[in-house]
């Protein structure tokens, strides 16, 4: 399979951006993807900000039972450039007029050809504004598509409300960060801001680091302990990768959102607690809730006010600005003219997996070893077989381990997955670690379980 570099389109006539008084609005002629597929009927779905997704599977915008068509097959992206098809690596393939593509840019009238089925972009009169931050960048979040201008509008006026608000994004694309920039901009900025990682807990010690412990409660305990709920009174309580939470301890946590009291493990006294709630997760917390891994009354109490962080690859327009932004805080600074030629294209042809974390570890080692050619570190990012091992040789010891490092986990991952099926409980249980940690594994390399 190739990439096709297509002639971008032209969103001129579909979108726009207008000031009234101070303030900014992207104005948007409605553009929706209609799916044709022989025998059934035909579909539509509105191609909005937020990319659409089509496949076999019912969890996408678009969905039809289609043997040729995998579960998700494809992403169809609004950006300020262009419309983009990205293949998600489908078993049969995405077409833009007869041309398979991992990555094109596609235009009204052209047709894409997804197994059976047949896509067309159809652009109507009918236009929806929509808010824009004033800025490009919301506390360390930095961004100027109209994509990340738009999460900033929702994120200033999530900031100063008390309700809980649940944020999803991919690995890497910085939830923790817009999390605390939420804190930052509300009126608890004062008050702590304190993060509980609901996948790096053990089970068994889950309740005692949320809720505190009282002596002699278990064996160790020698002195009652403040948890971090307690910590975080007054302030916020972030709950990091809250798809990760066992059943176990939901329960627990519900009652918490729901009457905002606790009590430590091993003790009686019921205490009340003043928090704000923030949750993240690269989970499909809908789709848990279905399969029965997560409460649907713990879901609608963290999921009232939620927001999408957006995948590096799907606002490429952003690349200089954060390029800048993390060369400049080096020392002493840099510029994005002080990286060798032709490099930004190199940056704005990799497949991101690993998001903005990927770029930012990327950038660092681009500068410390300047001499090491780019490919070779843009591949030792993804960890690729595509040069084969010797690569490692040519780099510095330090940057060769990580490299290495990384390289092994994917590979190792992948195989042990293939091992027994793909199913990833029984590769855990053969690998003696967790799913929710094979399952964290997998979305730091961009792996599926189904690959």
């Amino acid at each position: 399979m190739v990439v096709v570099s297509l002639k971008r389109a032209d969103l001129s006539s579909t979108a726009s951006v207008v000031r009234q008084g101070t303030q900014d609005f992207a104005v948007f002629k409605h553009l929706r993807v209609r799916m044709t597929t022989p025998g059934r009927p035909t579909q539509e779905a509105l191609l909005a900000l937020e990319p659409l997704e089509v496949g076999s599977s019912p969890e996408c915008q678009l969905s039809t039972v289609d043997p040729l068509i995998s579960r998700r097959h494809c992403l169809l992206s609004r950006m300020d450039a262009g419309i983009l098809l990205e293949d998600l690596g489908s078993k049969n393939g995405s077409f833009i007029n007869g041309v398979r593509v991992e990555r094109g840019w596609v235009q009204p009238g052209q047709t894409i050809t997804v197994g059976d089925s047949r896509l067309e972009l159809v652009t109507e009169k009918e236009a929806t504004q929509l808010k824009l931050h004033s800025s490009n960048r919301f506390g360390g979040a930095v961004g100027m598509s109209l994509l990340m201008r738009q999460l900033f509008a929702e994120l200033e006026r999530a900031a100063h409300s008390a309700s809980a608000l649940l944020i999803w994004g991919e690995t890497g694309t910085g939830k923790e960060l817009v999390a605390h920039a939420v804190h930052e901009a509300g009126p608890r900025s004062e008050k702590p801001f304190v993060v509980f990682d609901c996948g790096a807990t053990p089970p068994a010690l889950l309740e005692a680091e949320l809720f505190g412990h009282e002596k002699g409660a278990f064996s160790g305990a020698e002195e009652a302990r403040e948890g971090l709920v307690e910590r975080a009174d007054g302030g916020t309580l972030f709950l990091d990768e809250l798809g990760e939470l066992p059943l176990s301890a939901q329960t627990s946590l519900l009652r918490l959102l729901e009457n905002r009291t606790f009590r430590r493990v091993g003790g009686n006294e019921l205490r009340r607690v003043d928090v704000r709630f923030i949750a993240a997760t690269h989970r499909d917390l809908r789709g848990r809730v279905a399969s029965k891994a997560f409460r649907e009354d713990l879901y609608f109490r963290i999921a009232v006010l939620q927001v999408s962080i957006p995948a590096l690859r799907n606002r490429l327009e952003d690349l200089p600005l954060l390029v800048e932004e993390f060369l400049g805080r080096r020392d002493p600074p840099m510029r994005l003219s002080d990286l060798p030629p032709g490099l930004f294209a190199m940056l704005r042809n990799h497949a991101w997996p690993g998001n903005v974390r990927e770029l930012k570890n990327v950038l660092d080692r681009l500068v410390t070893f300047p001499d090491a050619p780019v490919a070779e570190l843009l591949d030792a990012s993804r960890g690729s077989d595509a040069a084969g091992w010797s690569r490692f040789a040519r780099l510095p010891l330090r940057q060769a381990r990580d490299a290495a490092v990384e390289h092994f986990e994917r590979e190792y991952f992948r195989e042990r997955l293939r091992e027994h099926d793909h199913k990833v409980s029984a590769a855990a249980n053969a690998m003696k670690v967790s799913r929710q940690f094979l399952y964290r594994m997998l979305a730091k390399y961009g792996l599926r379980a189904d690959e």
